[in-house]
C-alpha cells in the first residue's frame, strides 16, 4: 500500500511517498532543554523587533514542547504553528469560549465514541482514533459538538509524550452514513475542522482512513476541496469496502472486530469516562496581547 494517497477527485488514485519531493533540510538537532530555550528567545526578539505578534507569558515548557515536537524541533515552523494556534482561537472566539466538558452534548458524543481511543497503538507507535459514523446522533448534537469532542480528547492524549512524536490515525468507518446524515456535514464547520487541524493544533496526524464510505460522503470531500492543503490530501486514505488496503497501514491486531481486527471489542465508555474524569479545557495556556 502506498504511505500516502493523493486524492484525484474525479477518480481516487494513490501515490507512492517515494514520489513526493523531499523540500526542506532537517531541521538542528537539539535537546528538548535546549529547542524549548531557542523558541523562548524566538518569541521575545519577534516581538522586540515587531516581526511577530506572539507575546506569550510565562509558557509552560511541557505545552511549548508539544509544539516543538509536532514540527520535529524545528523552531521557525514551532513558531508559525503556536501563531496559527491563538490565531485561529482568537477568530473562532465563539467557538471556543463555548467549548467545556461540562456541556452535556459535547458528553453525550464522547459517550457514542466520538472520537473513540483504542487500547493499544499500532506498529509505528501511533494512537489510533476511531469514529464509527453511523452512532451520530444527528438530530440531538451537531457535528460542531463532536469537532468539540475530538479537541478535548486530542489536547488530553497530548500529555503523553509518545503522543507528541509519534502522532496519531484516524480511521473513519461510514458503514449504514444515511444521506440524511450527511446534510448536516455542513461546510462552515468542516472548513473550521480542517483549518484547525492541518496548521493550528500541535499534534502529528499520520493519516486519515475512511472505510465504506458512500459517494455522497466522496462528494462532501469533493466540496471541501479548496480547504484541503495538498499536504492533507497526501494523508488522506479512500479504502471503500477493501479493508486488506486498511490492515497494510493499521494492523489487524489493534483494530476491534468492528473495523475487521482481531483486537479488543470497541466500548466507547471507557474513554468518555476517562475523559469527564479527568480533562481541563484546551487552550487554556497564556493568550496573547
Amino acid at each position: 500500500m502506498a504511505e500516502y494517497c493523493d486524492i484525484d477527485w474525479n477518480g481516487y488514485r494513490s501515490t507512492s511517498s517515494d514520489e513526493i519531493p523531499y523540500m526542506k533540510s532537517p531541521p538542528k538537532n537539539l535537546t528538548d532543554v535546549e529547542a524549548i530555550a531557542e523558541l523562548k528567545k524566538t518569541i521575545k526578539r519577534k516581538k522586540e523587533n515587531g516581526t511577530g505578534t506572539l507575546d506569550l507569558k510565562n509558557p509552560d515548557d511541557k505545552f511549548l514542547l508539544r509544539f516543538l515536537r509536532a514540527r520535529k524541533m524545528d523552531i521557525d515552523e514551532t513558531y508559525k504553528l503556536l501563531t496559527n494556534y491563538y490565531s485561529y482561537r482568537q477568530r473562532n472566539r465563539e467557538f471556543f469560549q463555548t467549548l467545556s466538558t461540562s456541556d452535556t452534548l459535547v458528553q453525550q458524543a464522547l459517550f457514542d465514541g466520538f472520537p473513540g481511543v483504542l487500547e493499544n497503538r499500532d506498529r509505528k507507535g501511533r494512537c489510533v482514533l476511531t469514529f464509527l459514523c453511523y452512532n451520530w446522533d444527528h438530530c440531538n448534537y451537531s457535528l460542531e459538538i463532536i469537532y468539540k469532542s475530538l479537541l478535548f480528547t486530542m489536547e488530553k492524549l497530548l500529555e503523553e509524550p509518545e503522543n507528541q512524536m509519534n502522532g496519531f490515525v484516524f480511521v473513519v468507518d461510514w458503514t449504514d452514513f444515511s444521506f440524511r446524515q450527511s446534510t448536516n456535514m455542513g461546510p462552515r464547520t468542516l472548513r473550521l475542522m480542517f483549518e484547525g487541524l492541518q496548521d493550528a493544533f500541535p499534534a502529528r496526524i499520520k493519516g486519515v482512513h475512511f472505510i465504506n464510505q458512500p459517494w455522497y460522503v466522496e462528494a462532501v470531500l469533493a466540496i471541501i476541496k479548496p480547504f484541503i492543503k495538498e499536504k492533507t490530501k497526501q494523508k488522506i486514505y479512500l479504502h471503500g469496502t477493501n479493508l486488506s488496503t486498511l490492515h497494510e497501514s493499521v494492523s489487524k491486531d489493534v483494530l476491534p472486530p468492528e473495523l475487521g481486527g482481531e483486537g479488543p471489542s470497541f466500548n466507547s465508555m471507557i474513554w468518555a469516562e476517562k475523559m469527564l474524569r479527568e480533562s481541563t479545557p484546551p487552550g487554556t495556556q497564556d493568550t496573547p496581547m
